[in-house]
């Protein structure tokens, strides 16, 4: 696997993979809201682009909005088949990715049905990443010892109010206006943030999720469960605990059922660890 694209979609109840891509290993996850009666809207890949670079993709279709699950699927088929285009011309990822989160937005436009999607994309190439950001699904990188070296930065009102030091992560979380978010893919407002690159470590943690994890669990329990242990571990740990939350079985804890998608990357200390256990 490799070398081939790898795409969790929501035609299933549950996906889940672990695999090994782009000279590191991975877990990826998708899952519906509790008790949902529509599709789950979240759409998750991992796409090579060489041995050792990829690119990690979540989008969250626009709940409420019209087509939110077609949005999603189609900004991710969208970028995709752009970055195979690109790799395929040796274009650089960096402009490549940028290339095709435009093309995406046009054709999330050009479905004419209203629907949006948030969309981050974090790249790695051999130890190098970098984070790219439309909306509040969110991407972190974190060391074994528990330092976070990113955190992006939700395009929300409580994000922004976090971001300038008037609430803190925890407030932000029972905010009345936490499921608000100022920027989508699909619009023509669209705007991409691009983060500085991040040397990594190896096994440094890289964390890409939908705010069905990050609307249910505080950062600083995130960063407690991935950051060492077997990789497979550490998304079953955080994907238990959001689960949790869901269900309202933590008391004074946050409580946001919706729907739940995330990557867990981390490149090996060698290359003989790149082997399936």
């Amino acid at each position: 696997m490799a070398n081939e694209v790898l795409v969790l979609d929501n035609s299933r109840e549950v996906d889940r993979r672990h695999a090994f891509i782009g000279g590191g290993e991975f877990v990826a996850y998708t899952c519906p809201a509790p008790d949902k009666v529509t599709g789950n809207e979240d759409t998750v890949a991992i796409v090579p682009y060489g041995p050792q670079a990829a690119a990690l993709v979540v989008a969250d279709g626009a709940g409420g909005l019209p087509g939110g699950q077609r949005a999603s699927l189609v900004a991710v088929a969208t970028l995709i088949d752009s970055l195979n285009a690109s790799m395929a011309e040796t274009m650089l990822l960096r402009t490549a990715i940028l290339d095709g989160i435009e093309a995406a937005n046009r054709a999330v436009q050009q479905l004419g049905n209203g629907s949006a999607t948030t969309l981050t994309v974090v790249t790695i190439e051999g130890l190098i990443a970098r984070a790219y950001q439309i909306g509040d699904s969110e991407a972190i990188i974190v060391g074994q010892r528990g330092l976070l070296k990113l955190q992006t930065l939700a395009h929300s009102p409580t994000g922004l109010a976090v971001e300038a030091g008037f609430l803190d992560q925890r407030e932000a979380l029972h905010h009345a206006e936490r499921h608000l978010v100022s920027n989508f893919l699909g619009t023509a407002e669209m705007r991409i943030d691009v983060g500085a690159e991040v040397t990594l470590k190896p096994r440094d943690t890289i964390l890409v999720a939908s705010d069905g994890l990050t609307d249910n669990v505080h950062v600083e329990e995130i960063i407690d469960r991935i950051r060492s242990g077997p990789i497979d571990d550490a998304a079953g740990s955080v994907i238990s605990l959001a689960r949790r939350r869901m269900g309202g079985h933590s008391s004074g804890q946050p409580s946001k059922p919706d729907d739940l998608s995330l990557i867990l990357f981390r490149k090996p200390y060698r290359l003989a660890d790149l082997v399936p256990r």
